[in-house]
């Protein structure tokens, strides 16, 4: 993936660790909604650009892990 899909994806990661973490706070309903809105939203664009990266590699399922190759030395 190129570097703007995976930026995205860290910076929807954090943005919604850090609702997550706003939640336990006194912040007001109206500004826990809109950015709950904002996420959601966040989520959808993420999603959208990892699927649509032109991304392409040469590993096969015979590769499986690289880490832990299965039947080959």
């Amino acid at each position: 993936m190129k570097n703007s899909a995976m930026l995205l994806v860290l910076f929807t990661t954090v943005f919604l660790f850090v609702l997550t973490a706003l939640a336990f706070t006194n912040i007001g309903f109206r500004w826990m909604f809109i950015l709950t809105v904002i996420g959601q939203l966040l989520v959808v664009l993420m999603v959208y650009k990892v699927l649509r990266d032109k991304y392409t590699t040469d590993k096969t399922f015979e590769d499986f892990y690289e880490d832990y190759p299965i039947g080959r030395e």
